[in-house]
């Protein structure tokens, strides 16, 4: 398993922004996490990737960053087009979805940024975001976003024939979208086998939308292997747990984490069914609380929160040892992805040791599953 960060927690849009956080922030982090190489899962703007993409000049500058401060790149986050830091995010964050073709020109762009930038001999992958948002999603937008994959698997093979380089896309499932969980993404996936290459693309499994699924972590990674889907990446993130939502004392620890600029999906595990809503100010104001809720707010690996709330590390270990128990992990993408810490309750962190202590920690889990006998 191959462990980064990703640098959509940097609000840097431009190539001397991404620069400059490489030296800032990246390099920084490697060092105080006592790593020899660190990956780096790139978040790279719409924009930006067009221009890396084109210009030789200016992919060298940043393959000369990356390798003063010790950094490698094996996996891109394509999710967010543009714009992730700004003051609103919430829904803009899944346009364009898969109908628009610069979605399409987005991803090949950033399919052939990764390839120029693998080490020798690695696999790449590129998270993205799972088809669009649900609403006023149809049939028509369906069959749009499966010409559009289909494209895009086409230019990966025509990569692969070029480059020798293997890129594959991770289509991320997330709560309220179209792919909302695991079983959905399974079921689409496995409905267009014959549209969209499966073996150029897989699944992102991001453990902090997992958790919110509240689906068991073991038995949704054994539905993907069942299904012959490839877990490309594994997005390490950890989500909000509140075990009592009706008692103040956790309602008044969970409300601060309501703040405006991303979405933050809640579900509460209620005994009809799963019920759901689009944000945490709607979940305080319309969710009985009369059982267990998960918050799709990205928390610290290695930082409890407060009492009475808890975190959901717990799923990603779990997740983590489906995958290595159902297919071979030389290649798989473990991105430590806690984009959250600049809207986080209370004092702002300081995020180089923040992002370092939770690649300690991430580092520290994988070399124990390592050492656990086959």
């Amino acid at each position: 398993m191959h462990l980064s960060y990703c640098t959509n927690v940097h609000p840097a849009e431009d190539l001397a922004g991404v620069i400059a956080q490489l030296h800032a922030a990246a390099g920084p982090i490697r060092r105080a996490a006592g790593l020899g190489v660190l990956g780096v899962g790139l978040w790279l703007p719409a924009p930006l990737a067009a221009r890396l993409a084109t210009e030789p000049a200016a992919l060298e500058a940043l393959r000369a960053a990356l390798d003063e401060e010790g950094l490698e790149v094996r996996t891109l986050n394509a999710f967010p087009y543009a714009a992730f830091h700004a003051e609103v995010v919430k829904l803009d964050v899944y346009r364009p979805d898969w109908t628009d073709p610069a979605r399409l020109e987005y991803t090949i762009d950033a399919a052939r940024v990764l390839a120029a930038l693998l080490p020798a001999g690695a696999e790449g992958s590129i998270s993205t975001l799972p088809l669009g948002w649900r609403e006023g999603w149809d049939a028509a937008a369906d069959a749009a976003a499966l010409v559009a994959l289909g494209a895009l698997t086409a230019e990966l093979r025509a990569i692969r024939a070029e480059t020798g380089r293997v890129i594959r896309l991770a289509i991320e499932p997330e709560p309220g979208c179209v792919l909302d969980d695991v079983a959905d993404t399974v079921a689409w996936l496995g409905a267009h086998r014959d549209r969209v290459d499966l073996e150029h693309v897989g699944i992102c499994l991001d453990t902090c939308h997992l958790a919110v699924s509240f689906a068991d972590p073991r038995a949704e990674v054994e539905r993907i292997a069942a299904a012959g889907i490839r877990v490309v990446k594994v997005q390490a993130s950890a989500a909000l747990h509140v075990e009592r939502p009706g008692d103040p004392a956790a309602r008044d620890a969970v409300a601060g984490y309501a703040e405006d600029r991303y979405l933050h999906q809640v579900r509460e595990d209620a005994a009809g069914g799963v019920m759901r809503v689009d944000d945490l100010p709607e979940a305080l104001d319309a969710l009985p609380a009369a059982a267990p809720w998960r918050v799709h707010f990205h928390v610290p690996l290695h930082l409890a929160p407060e009492p009475p709330l808890t975190s959901t590390t717990d799923v990603l270990e779990t997740a983590l040892d489906a995958v290595a128990a159902t297919q071979t992990v030389d290649e798989l993408h473990v991105d430590v992805e806690t984009y959250t810490w600049s809207v986080l309750p209370g004092s702002p962190p300081d995020l180089v040791e923040g992002v370092a202590g939770e690649l300690r920690w991430a580092a520290g889990r994988l070399a124990e599953r390592a050492e656990q006998p086959a």
